[in-house]
């Protein structure tokens, strides 16, 4: 991976799961496309299209921006085939299309009826991007990636990771595993609320439905959790390892901790107590543009 490269994903960038454009009524496409240039001018170095957003949801936020590098985190393999994807890429405005990178996931059996050897799956996906025509070539895509196995091929056939619910010690075990050269973007979770105890309580009432994943468990299991931090929406351990929780200036330090444990990039996404993580939380990525201001 190339400084340039580096520097067009930036240090801090945000995910959301609610950019998901092509699915809202006019509306809502409006409040997207507003949210999306405010961030751009903000400042932050990527936006990171959360919740398993299509083809579609993408082109409307690169649409929407000028400059702002643009990523799915992630796109499910088994939603959509890989000539679709390679089509709806190649149908960018070829001025913006550079700044657009397919972040890709195997997602979880729970939620997938067919799902089944995921690394075999993801390695087919890839073999078909890269035979598309044109082919969305691995300079332009990176994987979600959690464990060794597909952490390696992350490196191998693509720009790098975009490990989602993680620790500073995956990161750091992240790093290692990818080599100095692949890029590593974590996503971080925050809760900007000074009253802790609250915090607490919306970042379980994120954290529930992955506690039911074993993707998620499984990898948590590794870094040293047991199976009682998971009881209760999760221990004050396992949330204080995954979560930012507190002020602003506790979210950069927070984020200077992913950094230094071997991210390039984190991306952060903010979760509110009375949209539950699903809205547009303007007010909270301000706040956060302004502590960041510089490292944006």
């Amino acid at each position: 991976m190339t400084s340039e490269t580096r520097e067009a994903f930036g240090r801090v960038g945000i995910w959301s799961g609610a950019l998901h454009g092509a699915r809202a009524h006019d509306a809502g496409k409006e409040a997207i496309a507003d949210a999306v240039a405010e961030l751009e001018e903000l400042g932050y170095g990527t936006l990171w299209i959360g919740g398993s957003p299509s083809p579609d949801d993408a082109a409307a936020v690169v649409a929407a921006t000028r400059t702002v590098t643009v990523a799915t985190g992630i796109l499910s393999i088994w939603d959509h085939t890989a000539e679709e994807v390679a089509a709806r890429i190649a149908a960018i405005d070829a001025s913006a299309r550079g700044r657009f990178v397919l972040g890709l996931g195997v997602s979880h059996g729970p939620m997938v009826p067919q799902y089944t050897k995921p690394y075999s799956a993801m390695v087919d996906y890839l073999d078909a991007l890269d035979a598309a025509t044109p082919p969305v070539n691995p300079g332009h895509r990176v994987l979600a990636a959690l464990g060794p196995k597909m952490l390696k091929l992350a490196a191998d056939r693509a720009l790098g990771a975009h490990p989602y619910l993680v620790t500073t010690e995956h990161t750091a075990e992240a790093r290692e595993v990818l080599g100095p050269d692949a890029l590593l973007a974590p996503e971080l979770s925050v809760v900007l609320d000074t009253d802790l105890d609250r915090a607490r309580t919306t970042a379980r009432n994120m954290l529930a439905m992955y506690l039911q994943l074993p993707n998620y468990t499984d990898n948590l299991l590794r870094l040293g959790f047991t199976d009682s931090d998971f009881e209760g929406g999760g221990s004050v351990r396992l949330l204080d390892a995954l979560f930012a929780l507190g002020d602003a200036e506790r979210v950069r330090a927070r984020t200077r901790e992913y950094l230094d444990a071997g991210a390039d990039h984190v991306a952060l996404q903010v979760l509110t107590a009375d949209e539950g993580g699903a809205g547009l939380p303007r007010t909270e990525w301000r706040q956060l543009a302004e502590v960041f201001a510089d490292d944006l």
